[in-house]
């Protein structure tokens, strides 16, 4: 039995090349799921628009369910002139319920049918990936809780800065992946518009109430305004995969972090076994390969947006077959960041956070800034203040001592009024907690924020 959805005016059949070339079943199936749900709601539409009874309306419903179950079970075949999800589901449907099967096209097209699809797919995968956010989040918080007090060096341009703790850095990346799922539900309230209905690109002359549309399909919030722009618009999914791209950017800067905590040089954490590798040839390593790999894929990710950009900049309006080069990056782009994030969460949560390591690596140059601040209270202008202390820390370096150990003489060098008292700085517990202002590294306010977040992070979970 022919099963393809046009072919009338053709002569010739399709080559083989070019349906193996034109065919998208082998990716696009995995939008069963929503291609049956837009085709039950459309099924309705056509009975409340007299296009069809009541009975042959639940005939196709039932008929629809009954694909879905075969495709979720694993159970359903494709055949040869699958084209693509579309074609394969009418065909088993027809197989299933009869030529009742012919009447749901009615009024529709591919070009909205596959934006519909696209468009429930894509809410879909924005709540997957924001929910394994989210336990990433959660993961980082236990770490921040257990760690608010765990004094470690902060870095600017991988150069020791200011102490921090380690809590701290941890709730940095908590913010961070919160501004992803902000970014997650924006792009879902812009995809929350309804194509189906608008036909090929003209829109339809069967009296389709399309508002109606949007109560059986609870996913939208309205329908498309206009009917070229709801068939050619992939804005949606562009969105999405660069969420998905600066996600990815994000956990590769993490995983960059934990690649060089993790190595003997830092030593500040330990990678759980279950998230390392070993050498094939060198029995003593262990490889943070699950950071690496995170690192790594995040160019897959952006490769995938660059893909989608480059498809749609040229496309005249409105349906192009172009547009089929949509699916794959974002699957491709689904799958690596759903995995990646589970790696990242379950990484994170079991790994040795090492204070003893931590505390080794803080050194008097540290305080240079606290110094610093102790003239400004003094009434020296911060500038002079900067100047003054730069001339302590280069005679650190010419005598090879830290500022603790410089001789008071050096201080009084610079400022006379100083005394004994200026050696009560180098305290680096203390220099964390006089960073108390808001959201500054000060224990105190490290709780703060951890409070905080196990409120908001409880409250989303």
């Amino acid at each position: 039995m022919e099963h393809k959805l046009w072919g009338g005016r053709f002569a010739a059949p399709t080559s083989e090349t070019m349906r193996l070339y034109n065919d998208s079943f082998r990716f696009d199936g995995r939008l069963f799921d929503a291609d049956i749900s837009g085709s039950i709601a459309w099924a309705g539409a056509l009975e409340e628009a007299g296009l069809i009874s009541a009975e042959e309306c639940e005939t196709l419903i039932q008929g629809l369910e009954l694909v879905r179950r075969e495709f979720a079970d694993g159970n359903f075949v494709a055949l040869e002139g699958d084209e693509d999800i579309h074609t394969a589901v009418e065909r088993r449907l027809r197989e299933l319920v009869g030529d009742a099967a012919l009447k749901l096209h009615t009024g529709r097209s591919r070009n909205d049918q596959v934006a519909t699809d696209m468009r429930l797919f894509c809410i879909a995968a924005a709540r997957q990936i924001s929910e394994h956010l989210l336990a990433l989040q959660l993961a980082l918080l236990d770490q921040a809780e257990a760690h608010a007090a765990t004094l470690m060096p902060g870095y600017t341009h991988l150069q020791r800065a200011q102490p921090i703790t380690f809590g701290h850095w941890c709730l940095a990346y908590v913010e961070m992946y919160e501004r992803d799922r902000q970014r997650l539900g924006d792009a879902v309230r812009r995809a929350r518009i309804l194509p189906l209905g608008a036909g090929a690109l003209a829109g339809n002359s069967l009296g389709i109430e399309r508002e109606r549309l949007t109560e059986a399909l609870d996913e939208f919030d309205a329908v498309s305004g206009n009917s070229l722009d709801a068939v050619s618009d992939r804005d949606f999914v562009a969105e999405l995969l660069f969420v998905f791209a600066l996600c990815g950017v994000h956990l590769s800067r993490l995983a960059e972090d934990l690649v060089l905590y993790s190595s003997s040089e830092f030593g500040f954490v330990e990678l759980d076994d279950a998230y390392s590798t070993g050498s094939s040839l060198m029995p003593q390593k262990k490889n943070p390969d699950s950071m690496e790999l995170l690192r790594g894929k995040s160019g897959r990710l952006i490769g995938n947006l660059v893909t989608l950009l480059t498809v749609l900049k040229g496309l005249p309006m409105t349906y192009n077959k172009d547009m089929q080069e949509d699916k794959e990056p974002l699957f491709d782009s689904l799958d690596t960041l759903n995995l990646g994030l589970q790696v990242a969460a379950a990484a994170v949560a079991t790994m040795m956070p090492q204070p003893a390591r931590m505390a080794a690596a803080l050194d008097d140059a540290m305080l240079a800034t606290d110094l610093a601040d102790a003239l400004v209270r003094r009434g020296v202008p911060f500038r002079e203040a900067h100047g003054k202390v730069g001339r302590l820390v280069r005679r650190t370096l010419e005598l090879r001592v830290g500022l603790r150990h410089l001789p008071l003489e050096e201080y009084q060098a610079v400022q006379p009024d100083l005394d004994e008292n200026i050696y009560g700085i180098y305290d680096f517990a203390q220099s964390v907690a006089r960073k108390d202002s808001s959201g500054g590294t000060a224990p105190e306010r490290v709780r703060e924020q951890c409070a905080r977040w196990r409120e908001l992070l409880d409250e989303e979970g």
